[in-house]
């Protein structure tokens, strides 16, 4: 099995880990807002993020000579270690549903703004009990300023968020008052429902009678597995983000193997990647205030001290 032992490599695999995964959210934003279901999307990324899972067994899990401490991949298969497996399953499934969570969280709140909760919660949560659980080998010195930047990070991501919505707010406000026939009422948006069918993109008007060749033909044109199976307008980009993500678990693993899986968790500053595509792509903080950007780039460097002092915080595996 191979294993990274240098503190050089670690840093490597860390940053690499922290591209991929401050990317593959922007890949799901970017489906989700071109209209393609949430559902059909975390399908396609769940296949491709067990499929990378199962590549990085294969591969690096079976290079080189096995030991007594680095047993290769299938030689584990058969080992007496269902505690061992038992708390990955649960580690999976937690990982599963925080990732679900999340990718409606960006449709809700914006991208960057949910990037920046989930990952300093992480590392606040995280790190601390990554510290204590892996026999301490990090600079507890080092490490925990890390932590306390990653909440100064997150407090000044809140205020953001409040500055940022308050320039929304006052755009909608001008765009109402310059007439322009901007309407967003109960009533309107209530026949726009009812004019479109967003599910399988019938009206409601076109249905046909129960019994008839017609209904039959709807029936089968709207079942959700056949919706699911030949949706593949985006699915391209949905196997992306699961390979994405999945390779990202992996590389910081690798790294937090070497260097301790505290200073890993230094791969949770995604935002710095998340929120540079959702300026990128989503226009996300334009023609905002500037107060909001003094708060935005103060974030930002936040993060990069926090990236900084955890990797700094780094040890050495015996």
């Amino acid at each position: 099995m191979y294993v990274v032992e240098s503190k050089g490599g670690a840093i490597v695999c860390m940053l690499l880990a922290l591209l991929f995964l401050g990317t593959w959210p922007a890949v799901m934003t970017l489906l989700e807002r071109r209209g393609r279901l949430p559902q059909h999307t975390y399908l396609d990324y769940s296949i491709t993020n067990l499929l990378a899972a199962v590549i990085i067994a294969l591969t690096f899990g079976e290079i080189g000579k096995g030991t007594p401490t680095a047993p290769n991949f299938f030689t584990q298969l058969s080992q007496d270690n269902w505690p061992s497996v038992l708390f990955a399953m649960a580690g999976g499934v937690v990982l599963s549903v925080g990732n679900l969570s999340t990718q409606y969280s960006w449709a809700l709140v914006g991208l960057s703004v949910t990037e920046v909760i989930s990952s300093s919660l992480t590392v606040v949560i995280g790190t601390t009990m990554n510290y204590f659980l892996d026999d301490k080998i990090n600079r507890a010195d080092i490490l925990f300023p890390g932590v306390g930047c990653f909440l100064i990070a997150v407090c000044l991501g809140s205020f953001v968020h409040a500055s940022n919505a308050a320039d929304n707010k006052e755009k909608l406000k001008s765009l109402s008052t310059e007439g322009t026939g901007f309407s967003t009422s109960k009533e309107t948006l209530t026949n726009d429902v009812r004019e479109s069918d967003v599910e399988n993109g019938s009206s409601s008007a076109d249905k046909a009678r129960a019994g008839t060749a017609g209904f039959l033909i709807e029936l089968e044109n709207r079942r959700s597995i056949k919706a699911y199976l030949s949706d593949w307008n985006g699915r391209g980009w949905a196997f992306l983000a699961g390979f994405l993500c999945g390779f990202g678990n992996g590389l910081q693993f690798m790294g937090g193997e070497a260097a301790g899986y505290a200073a890993a968790d230094a791969v949770q500053a995604l935002p710095l990647v998340s929120t540079f595509w959702g300026i990128l792509i989503f226009g996300e903080y334009r023609r905002s205030s500037r107060k909001t950007y003094i708060l935005l780039v103060s974030m930002l460097f936040m993060f990069v001290v926090a990236v900084g002092v955890l990797m700094a915080s780094s040890g050495h595996r015996k």
